[in-house]
């Protein structure tokens, strides 16, 4: 495990208490996409005695926003390694993308997946994880366009909110900037691969206990070890 420190930048708002997991994903990942059962799990394990929360990592920035042909080739060979490591499956529609780039429309950017997430935090942060869960699925599984307004809509039904005011919230600019200070403090601890879960025990030192893909055993058997730490620490 590997121990950070770091200041989060002020207008970030952490107040909840500690110890905290923190999981930063990013919508377009697709070890992310594999990973989500497991993070999941972790949460509905320890979620009544701990602090979670999920950061966007920006993985795609808007400058570098491509055609889904620029990684297709990729991709299609390295699916099925996440999905054999995994369990899951992409979706018929993902894989049309990546398999038939050349009849694709479909854009790559961090961006507005990040936004919507924030935004939704700032609705019901209790079920964040199962929003940016639900929100993965819809590139990862069905292939929408996350870029597109439509998929905003169909979250903020499933979700049970206004969908008008959903994608309103999303194109405000105070919106923008939250997210973008998300990504900021995501760059500052040095996270450049997704995904990754920290165990934050003080307002700044954390502990890494995922860096990429990691099995279910080995993440409880991590985050465990951090705990009984802080445990006999504060006792």
């Amino acid at each position: 495990m590997q121990i950070v420190t770091f200041a989060f930048p002020e207008d970030i708002n952490m107040t909840t208490p500690f110890p905290r997991v923190i999981y930063v994903y990013d919508a377009h990942c697709g070890w992310c996409f594999g990973f989500k059962s497991n993070i999941l799990k972790l949460k509905e394990k320890h979620g009544l005695l701990l602090e979670f929360e999920v950061l966007s990592g920006n993985m795609v920035p808007l400058e570098n926003r491509h055609h889904i042909g620029k990684m297709a080739a990729y991709i299609a060979e390295a699916y099925h390694r996440v999905e054999e490591m995994t369990g899951c499956k992409f979706g018929e529609g993902y894989l049309n993308h990546i398999l038939h780039p050349e009849s694709s429309e479909l854009m790559l950017s961090s961006e507005k997946p990040g936004i919507a997430l924030t935004v939704y935090k700032q609705i019901s942060p209790e079920r964040s994880f199962e929003f940016a869960s639900a929100l993965q699925d819809k590139i990862m599984i069905e292939g929408k366009d996350l870029e597109n307004d439509e998929v905003y809509r169909e979250l903020a039904v499933q979700f049970g909110i206004d969908a008008d005011n959903f994608v309103a919230a999303i194109s405000n600019e105070d919106a923008r900037d939250m997210a973008h200070a998300e990504f900021a403090m995501v760059k500052q601890l040095g996270i450049t691969g997704f995904p990754c879960v920290l165990v934050q025990t003080d307002e700044r030192k954390l502990f890494m206990i995922a860096r990429g893909y990691t099995a279910f055993d080995d993440l409880c058997a991590r985050l465990d070890k951090v705990l009984e730490d802080f445990r006999i620490a504060n006792n």
